[in-house]
């Protein structure tokens, strides 16, 4: 009769052992079968939450103390952790004997240990389930990857550990907040990725409410929105995320989310890349492995490292046909150079006059024509501190898959190497905002590439010593300018302001930059009339503020101009200066002269100068343009000189050979 009845009291415990569930994704709640169980005051229920989350490992004694109570523990905390303990018996081994251990709540040497089935405790299921989606996208399973996290974040009921007292309940409720927060990103990046973006919006609107600091949630929700297309829906949440920032942190919203800001603007977005789980998200990547060669430093193969490493394209590209058609051929495998000499195209013009844009746009049309691979880099030739070639290589040779201890500590060493990775691969390698040949020559690759290099300067070097095929760009013409504003706020809202798209587009002086700003601002306020914005644009004074975007300095016509003008020589500014408070649209050689008082060869070297750093444009035999933001912006910096200025009269300027006109409001007096 005594063993039946403790065959029977232990048949009773193995099914509570197997029938109990503890819930700590949300508030603490423990289940039997169907029936919840009161577990009993807060300290009881943070030692069950801390037994749970060690769950088939022994906590000792003093581990309980400093999670229930830290620092402040009272000298008789030892009494209380008995008192909890047996608490916690009561409620989870109900048929136990008085003077019985249990089999759920266990006493070990010096400790305890919660003995449950692998998948009853919540918070220790989401772990093994989120690391199993990376196993998954590790082994290349990337839907399965992402269904298996879409089940780990079902597991959430609230608030991990919520309304749970002491430190340990504390620092686990962060620690597994941060990697729900995670996941959700990772999630939320894979809906965009597959084209659920609406479905996102919902999750990451949610989110946000919970974690509104977590920039990465409205990188998401932007990138959701503008994918939707809700353009102004997504730039009115970057609006949101810099005040809130502003006001809570006194910061500014971080780069990738201006640059993301920046690329909806100018239309340059697409969904790849956006976040979808992959090996490259949820695990560490082969790169780092295949590049190691042997022990004693080999060279990785063609095979082992694809990179692809070009930025989108614009989303909306208009014009620039015949200078796409003049390089097509230059880029093609049959064309006879390739192989003898390394092709080299060399894109430069004035500041947002479109160099990148065309640099991407005939890169990614000619994708299939480099299987080696394509890679990127900004040499960031208008800041403070441009890219050296020595740090570029860096970029690169990290690019094609050398870890950054085995890079050479020389720049010849580094030469050598990337010459050697990409030597006989048909490779694209893109340089933007280059400087001069200084940097560029260690850059250029050898044989089988191609080489796409834009400047704000023109790079005469390249083409004397490597026969570079050069393309000047200018500003769009009227139509083509106008026809990108249309696509860019829509073809049916701009056919009925005609008038006032051309107006808009001309104070824009047809600089690409600055129309796709004209067009973030319209489609902003969708109610405001474009006509309301040309009256705003006539006035010079405010014209430059109204041409930028708030909170991000990169996107901006004043900034852009700035970049170049700190360029200048002293001479050249001067001459910047005195050539826009003139008000002059075209000058030449001999009114220069006069306006300057200096020598032919001075005035030449500043007039060219000028044309060299973008800000002056080269219309006939000694004469020169300017466009009409760039007066603007030299008569700003002339008036902020406060140097005094004595123009010639009109009528010297004018004198002598040919006769420059005055441009007002875009007719000559």
């Amino acid at each position: 009769m005594v063993a039946s009845d403790a065959r029977e009291r232990s048949l009773l415990m193995l099914d509570a052992t197997n029938s109990l569930s503890v819930q700590l994704l949300g508030p603490l709640r423990v289940w039997f079968r169907d029936e919840e169980l009161i577990i009993g005051p807060p300290k009881q229920r943070a030692l069950l939450a801390m037994l749970a989350t060690h769950q088939g490992a022994v906590v000792s004694r003093e581990q309980i103390i400093d999670g229930l109570w830290g620092t402040e523990a009272p000298s008789t905390a030892v009494n209380g952790v008995h008192t909890y303990i047996a608490g916690l018996r009561r409620v989870l081994d109900p048929v136990r004997g008085r003077r019985e251990s249990g089999e759920v709540l266990v006493s070990r040497l010096g400790g305890y240990e919660l003995q449950l089935p692998a998948d009853a405790v919540d918070a220790l299921l989401f772990v093994r389930q989120r690391e199993e989606a990376r196993q998954m996208a590790a082994a290349g399973r990337s839907d399965e990857a992402f269904e298996r996290l879409g089940m780990a974040l079902g597991l959430w009921q609230g608030d991990a550990l919520a309304g749970v007292p002491g430190p340990f309940a504390a620092f686990e409720r962060s620690r597994l907040r941060e990697m729900r927060f995670t996941d959700v990103e990772e999630w939320t990046g894979g809906m965009i990725a597959t084209g659920r973006s609406e479905e996102a919006i919902v999750v990451l609107n949610e989110a946000i409410i919970q974690e509104p600091l977590r920039e990465k949630l409205r990188y998401l929700l932007m990138l959701a929105l503008y994918l939707c297309g809700r353009q102004a829906h997504a730039l009115h949440v970057y609006s949101d995320t810099r005040v809130y920032l502003d006001e809570e942190l006194g910061i500014t919203p971080g780069v990738e989310l201006r640059d993301l800001h920046s690329r909806i603007l100018m239309g340059t977005v697409e969904s790849e890349g956006s976040g979808r789980i992959r090996p490259s998200r949820l695990a560490p990547t082969r790169g780092s492995e295949a590049v190691r060669g042997s022990e004693a430093g080999g060279m990785p193969s063609s095979s082992d490292c694809m990179p692809s490493h070009l930025p989108s394209r614009a989303s909306t590209f208009v014009g620039r046909s015949a200078e796409l058609a003049a390089v097509r051929v230059m880029l093609t495998q049959d064309n006879p150079e390739r192989g003898r000499a390394t092709p080299i195209l060399a894109i430069d013009g004035a500041p947002g006059v479109g160099k990148s844009a065309l640099a991407l746009e005939l890169a990614h049309e000619s994708l299939d024509r480099f299987p080696g691979g394509q890679l990127y880099v900004d040499l960031g030739g208008t800041g403070d501190s441009p890219l050296s070639a020595f740090d570029a290589l860096a970029q690169l040779l990290q690019s094609l898959g050398i870890e950054r201890a085995s890079l050479p500590a020389d720049l010849s060493g580094r030469v050598l190497l990337y010459r050697s990775l990409l030597h006989g691969r048909r490779m694209l390698v893109v340089l933007d905002d280059a400087v001069d040949a200084d940097q560029l020559r260690p850059l250029i690759p050898q044989g089988s590439a191609c080489l796409i290099v834009t400047s704000r300067q023109s790079q005469r070097a390249l083409v004397v010593r490597y026969g570079a095929h050069r393309i000047r760009l200018k500003p769009l013409d009227p139509e083509t300018a106008a026809e990108l504003l249309l696509r860019l706020t829509g073809v049916e809202y701009g056919r009925e302001r005609p008038c006032a798209i051309d107006r808009l587009v001309e104070l824009c002086g047809y600089f690409p930059l600055a129309i796709r700003i004209t067009a973030g601002t319209l489609l902003g306020d969708l109610y405001g009339p474009p006509e309301r914005l040309v009256a705003q644009y006539e006035d010079p004074a405010v014209r430059l503020d109204l041409l930028a975007v708030d909170g991000d300095e990169e996107l901006s016509v004043r900034a852009m101009f700035t970049a170049s003008y700190r360029k200048l020589s002293d001479e050249a500014a001067r001459m910047l200066r005195l050539l826009c408070a003139a008000g002059l649209e075209e000058i030449g050689l001999l009114p220069s002269l006069r306006l300057m008082g200096t020598s032919v060869t001075a005035v030449t070297e500043c007039l060219e100068s000028l044309v060299n750093h973008g800000l002056l444009e080269r219309v006939g035999p000694e004469r020169y343009g300017l466009n009409e933001l760039v007066r603007i912006y030299g008569a700003e910096r002339a008036e902020a000189q406060s140097e005094a200025i004595r123009l010639p009269t009109p009528r010297q300027l004018t004198s002598g050979q040919g006769v420059e006109g005055r441009r007002i409001g875009g007719r000559v007096r």
